[in-house]
């Protein structure tokens, strides 16, 4: 499925009041992870970046990049939306990194380019992962890591479209999970566990850890309604896949 067209619709549309409303809790801090913002320093997740070259997947306006650059990182952030890109250009401040309009399935990098490739909920939660993990893992240099975080099948499965919230009820088959239809006719993607670990197979990553990030019982979901309302103190809500390229 050719899911690049409705997907930059859809983020070019929606991206000034995406950022009016969510960037406050995205860039609240540098390195806040997911849903529930929790801090990297806690998950220790992508470690000391300086002087390494970093790939966002998906950087929307740039909070991640912007943080990693003035960290002494030499970053490249990546977006299919240019209004997205927009936003971060007007947000980038003193520490200048580039900016690239492409898709996660069709990265224009040379081979083994980066260090560490990343993403919150951005490249791989939008496009095939089963084409974009291949395209990460080949601009990754020997040594160099895959790390990201996305959705838990579990949260999707638990959706409940006519009440638009999650609930600790299943609504869907948990073997039917992998494209979700979004306004607009876009795409975005959510694998089984069992799928994760075949494409990162296949890609010939090797996973070091798979992190289930777990807030706080009084945490609230910076994007969902859910019932209980600390529904992630419970049951994971996101996968945080910590992989390297050997």
């Amino acid at each position: 499925m050719d899911s690049i067209p409705a997907n930059r619709r859809l983020w070019n549309r929606i991206s000034s009041a995406y950022q009016s409303e969510h960037d406050p809790q995205i860039g609240a801090a540098p390195r806040l992870w997911g849903m529930y913002s929790i801090p990297d320093a806690r998950l220790g997740a992508l470690g000391d970046v300086t002087g390494k070259r970093v790939l966002e997947l998906g950087c929307g306006a740039g909070q991640w990049s912007r943080a990693l650059a003035a960290e002494g990182a030499d970053v490249v952030g990546l977006d299919l939306s240019e209004a997205q890109l927009a936003a971060a250009a007007r947000a980038m401040g003193p520490a200048r990194y580039p900016l690239v309009q492409a898709a996660a399935e069709q990265l224009p990098f040379a081979a083994e380019s980066f260090d560490l490739v990343f993403c919150d909920f951005g490249g791989l939660s939008w496009a095939p992962p089963h084409l974009a993990v291949p395209q990460a893992a080949r601009v990754l240099r020997r040594g160099g890591r895959l790390v990201f975080n996305v959705a838990s099948p579990w949260f999707e499965a638990c959706y409940d479209e006519a009440a638009a919230r999650v609930t600790t009820t299943l609504q869907r088959d948990y073997f039917g999970l992998n494209t979700i239809a979004e306004d607009d006719e876009a795409t975005s993607y959510v694998l089984t566990y069992g799928d994760w670990i075949r494409v990162l197979r296949d890609a010939d990553l090797v996973i070091d850890d798979l992190v289930e990030p777990r807030p706080a019982p009084e945490t609230p979901n910076g994007y969902n309604q859910t019932t209980p309302p600390d529904w992630a103190h419970h049951w994971p809500a996101e996968l945080l896949w910590l992989t390297r390229k050997p």
